[in-house]
């Protein structure tokens, strides 16, 4: 297993390729930590995890990306976050992998509960970076979390016709991902490099209609709150200050509604932006391993 993306075949939505990165050699004496991307990013979002030598010797890592992400392909066409958590579990079936940590930055969050949910004897604890449980709802926005309907709709519509071959994702919807996820202090290397990421994975039709549903996805999900009581395993909920999508104020409502888990945790973090694993990794690498270490 090297550090190249690979895909897995696994059996839902009519038969799919799930991408998929090791960070270094699978050790069956290490527990795994799943990492799952948030919105339309790819695996490349956890590379100061995989580049972390603390994480990577508490835990094997595993980045598996979403449908509508990177890699990986459906055979139908329409997916929800419930797909993608089928999905992320038939990959660690697919892999021989029996039990492992899932953590999720934003989106990532809301799948990783969800195959806590599912698979509640697989799952042995979960990491939220910067999220929420909560659909795009009244009561977010009175908690100081974004306008989820506003940013997502005007692309909704704007990626509703079929285009031709040589389609690529506008760079402004790139530089609108990144502000949210990283504040609007990018270095001109690091947006530069995912603007090649996201042109690289977002193109033609295809591209088109697979960005335009996962950002349905974003604005339209559903709530979890009257679900999360089947959360029984170990939560640890790491939330940044400088978050501008999700508030502290929510995390410290919505952490106590992890009423089945075993130790529900909320750590805020000071300067902490959305995309926390790559705004704070040193943080994060040291929180994600004394987690699974303490639960492995």
């Amino acid at each position: 297993m090297s550090n190249d993306t690979q895909t897995v075949s696994v059996p839902h939505l009519g038969g799919s390729q799930i991408g998929y990165r090791f960070g270094e050699e699978y050790d069956a004496s290490k527990p795994t930590l799943v990492l799952v991307n948030s919105f339309t990013t790819s695996v490349e979002l956890y590379r100061p995890q995989f580049a972390s030598e603390e994480l990577s010797g508490a835990a094997n890592l595993l980045s598996i990306e979403p449908f509508g992400h990177g890699a990986t392909r459906a055979a139908y066409e329409q997916f929800t976050y419930w797909d993608s958590a089928v999905a992320n579990l038939q990959v660690l079936e697919a892999l021989g992998i029996e039990r492992a940590f899932v953590l999720g930055t934003s989106q990532g969050g809301w799948i990783a509960a969800r195959m806590a949910m599912l698979a509640p004897a697989t799952v042995q604890g979960v990491l939220l970076l910067g999220t929420s449980m909560d659909y795009e709802s009244p009561r977010s926005r009175e908690r100081g979390c974004w306008d989820g309907i506003e940013f997502c709709s005007p692309s909704i519509d704007a990626l509703a016709e079929p285009v031709g071959d040589d389609w690529v994702v506008p760079t402004d919807f790139v530089d609108a991902v990144l502000g949210a996820g990283l504040g609007e202090d990018v270095s001109e290397d690091e947006r530069g490099f995912w603007h090649s990421v996201y042109q690289q994975n977002y193109t033609g039709d295809d591209g088109r209609h697979r960005l335009r549903v996962c950002t349905i996805n974003l604005r339209d999900r559903d709530g979890l709150h009257a679900r999360l009581d089947g959360v029984r395993c170990p939560v640890l909920w790491l939330q940044g200050t400088a978050d501008q999508v999700y508030s502290v104020a929510n995390a410290e409502e919505e952490i106590t509604f992890f009423t089945g888990s075993s130790d529900a945790e909320l750590r805020v973090v000071e300067g902490g932006q959305h995309f926390m694993s790559a705004s704070h990794p040193d943080v994060v690498n040291a929180a994600a391993a004394e987690f699974v270490q303490r639960w492995a």
